[in-house]
């Protein structure tokens, strides 16, 4: 049973490649890089948003499967028109040629920014209205709706599936998880008793596991899942956490939250200062509820990680 693979070199899909090879898969990856990596089969090049039907159809040669991972991510230096193009219009065109060609599953990595801004205050389940605040937020709730709809239109809306992801940590990771990780390697003092805010976030292995597990069950897929570790932590913990894996004490000053509000609002930064303090969880109980299991220590996966590093 083979499964295609899109963005099978970035962080996640060479994470998600390995899962399904171990799991018994056969693996065709579509990719911008020449690069195969370990566990796939065969190499064939992702064709642009704007290629002709026959490439995309092209890549469903003999597939049952397809895995989304392909995007452009959160990139400020990326225009809203690219983030559209890609995660968007791609994604819409690789899900006609899905639901045309092959008779399995299309999970669509998505993200959380799909469903609300880094500000907002909450939790986030699948009954969560989609009010997504930045353009790569638009542009994959736009993903998500060309993914349902071209199954739908085929006649096939229980075979797509959106998995929307908080941040997501491993060996590999990159964003602003990547930057606390260098921050606490320093071993700088740092003045975060004032963030006291709680985030969800998930691991890298997580994600493949419930890849693997929607495409191994017999029962189709709900249209959009919240993905999670199974405890939220805050951001002086992640820093406590990378400390500990680098043998450094934690060093996090208790300071009042008021000088930080005051500055972020004389400068106009009252926005990235509620992102900052926001408490943000994700609730993974309904992949949970259907045999998934969701990380449990996430503190020590984070510790696990600054070891490695150091």
């Amino acid at each position: 049973m083979k499964v295609l693979v899109t963005g099978a070199t970035g962080f996640v899909g060479r994470q998600i490649v390995s899962r399904l090879h171990e799991a018994g898969f056969d693996i065709r990856i579509a990719s911008r890089l020449p690069q195969r990596p370990a566990g796939a089969d065969d190499c064939l090049v992702l064709p642009g948003a704007d290629a002709p039907e026959e490439a995309f159809l092209a890549l469903m040669r003999d597939v049952r499967h397809v895995v989304h991972c392909a995007a452009l991510n959160n990139d400020r230096s990326a225009g809203e028109a690219d983030l559209r193009t890609v995660n968007a219009v791609l994604t819409g065109r690789l899900a006609r040629a899905a639901a045309t060609r092959t008779d399995g599953r299309f999970i669509y990595l998505s993200s959380i920014r799909a469903v609300a801004g880094p500000d907002f205050s909450g939790t986030i389940d699948e009954a969560t209205p989609p009010a997504p605040q930045c353009a790569y937020g638009r542009s994959k709730r736009e993903g998500e709706i060309a993914m349902l709809e071209a199954f739908a239109t085929a006649g096939r809306r229980a075979d797509a599936t959106a998995l929307r992801l908080p941040p997501v940590y491993g060996e590999g990771m990159k964003g602003n998880l990547r930057g606390l990780m260098r921050l606490a390697a320093t071993g700088l003092p740092l003045p975060t008793g004032a963030l006291r805010g709680v985030r969800s976030l998930i691991s890298v292995d997580a994600v493949a596991g419930a890849v693997t597990h929607l495409l191994t069950r017999p029962m189709p897929p709900r249209p959009t899942y919240v993905l999670g570790d199974a405890s939220p932590v805050a951001m002086p913990e992640i820093i406590a956490a990378f400390r500990r894996g680098y043998g450094r004490p934690a060093r996090l000053l208790p300071t009042p939250a008021w000088p930080f509000r005051l500055t972020a609002t004389l400068f106009g930064k009252q926005a990235s200062w509620q992102a900052l303090v926001a408490t943000q969880t994700c609730d993974p109980t309904l992949l949970a509820s259907e045999g998934w299991t969701p990380e449990s220590d996430t503190l020590g996966r984070l510790e696990e990680l600054a070891r490695r590093a150091g």
